[in-house]
């Protein structure tokens, strides 16, 4: 284990045995999020204008060009991972506050807004003129194109992780543990994958041939016939789990994991190479003209060739936690220190534009859901052991942690039996 990487540069005791546990669900992350203008989604881009949501509870459409506004508009809660929607000139967000909305793209208005029971954090799905979006009330919910429900399909665990569609068929994780297939038009369950955790990303799973890819929090990616649910293969990641969605790209698979890599794998699951960033990497990665591009804790945004090369790095004041877009030979993305960024393909910075709040949001560490459990073996006559939990706290340089007397009792995910409707 990298204890410099994990915040214990200092820790000097000898170590004979140490497990690293996951004590928290990764909601609680999201429910730790404070007040600022942090910029959490993958901006959108049509005619010349980008259209991305911010912590301070505003959707923005900005000049690609110049970086001017064009309009905003302010909705009722902070706006966090959910990255706009937009079809048929309207576009489609949520929020943490539970609202869901249609806005006009051109004049950015208000159309309708429907509320679920509690906060919404991923990427809407527009499919054949129905919107498909997961809630933390532990529901995938289907509206019509006027913002009335079709149904709801109910787990046991809240819904945070973006749906994707293939063949009439709507494919998502939740934090039950399951990866779940079920019916567009009906929401009737045709299968469900049973991973060792939660299932969580901001961005949709993809298909690719007849096999969904996913990731979970149990430090695996999973490759499942997308017809039957079979599991083909398994590729193990870190110790920290997996919050993202692996994409093909010419046959090579790409995924991001929460301990820093960067992976390209064969389609069958055998690793080609990994690239290390100096802080978790988080969504997915953006390929342009075999560059791949990605954010990270480390507050950077990296540039790496298809060989796992690093080429440059951008750095901002904050943690970038999802990719750029692309747009006329640059690179649009947000950052966590409140700003959305222009830079060009080699890494110089066009413009940059604030949000209405430029105080960065207080978070939960990323690793915070994790304890290191550490057993240090004393003299032989001694009949017990000492045993020590030390709670991870920061990836960053500072020696930060905390030693408790006794093991903490167990919290992992009890996933729920009943996945009836209400």
């Amino acid at each position: 284990m990298d204890f410099e990487r994990s915040g214990f540069s200092g820790f000097d005791i000898e170590l004979e045995d140490f497990e690293i546990k996951k004590a928290e669900e990764l909601v609680t992350r999201i429910y730790s999020v404070g007040p600022g203008g942090s910029v959490h989604c993958v901006p959108k881009i049509i005619d010349g204008i980008v259209y991305f949501d911010s912590m301070d509870s505003y959707v923005y459409a900005l000049d690609c060009e110049t970086g001017k506004i064009i309009w905003k508009f302010k909705t009722d809660g902070q706006i966090c991972g959910n990255t706009p929607e937009i079809h048929d000139n309207i576009l489609y967000t949520g929020n943490l506050a539970g609202s869901i909305y249609a806005l006009d793209l051109k004049t950015g208005k208000m159309i309708w807004r429907f509320r679920v029971r509690e906060g919404s954090t991923t990427k809407i799905l527009c499919h054949k003129k129905r919107l498909y979006l997961g809630s933390l009330d532990s529901n995938l919910y289907c509206l019509d194109s006027k913002g009335k429900e079709v149904w709801r399909s109910k787990t046991g665990g809240p819904v945070f992780y973006a749906p994707s569609e293939w063949e009439g068929k709507i494919y998502f994780g939740s934090g039950d543990s399951n990866f779940y297939c079920i019916d567009a038009e009906t929401g009737k369950e045709i299968w469900r994958f049973k991973t060792g955790d939660e299932l969580y990303s901001e961005a949709p799973s993809e298909v690719y041939k007849g096999v969904i890819y996913f990731a979970s929090m149990d430090n695996n990616l999973y490759a499942v016939d997308a017809e039957t649910g079979k599991e083909l293969w398994r590729f193990p990641t870190g110790k920290y789990g997996n919050s993202s969605s692996p994409i093909v790209h010419e046959n090579i698979l790409y995924h991001l994991s929460r301990d820093g890599f960067v992976y390209a794998l064969t389609l069958d699951g055998k690793e080609i190479w990994r690239f290390r960033a100096g802080g978790l990497v988080a969504t997915r990665v953006l390929i342009h003209k075999d560059r791949i591009y990605f954010g990270s804790e480390d507050h950077n945004l990296y540039c790496i060739d298809t060989n796992g090369k690093e080429i440059w790095r951008f750095k901002t004041s904050g943690q970038v936690w999802s990719p750029p877009t692309v747009w006329k030979d640059s690179l649009l993305f947000g950052s966590w220190d409140c700003h959305l960024y222009r830079i060009d393909l080699k890494g110089k910075e066009i413009w940059r534009f604030a949000t209405s709040n430029r105080t960065i949001c207080r978070v939960d560490p990323p690793y915070k859901v994790f304890e290191v459990v550490v057993k240090k073996s004393i003299d032989e006559e001694e009949e017990k052991e000492d045993k020590y939990i030390v709670s991870l706290r920061d990836t960053g340089s500072e020696d930060e942690y905390s030693v408790k007397n006794e093991y903490a009792s167990e919290t992992a995910y009890a996933t729920k039996k009943d996945y009836g409707e209400d």
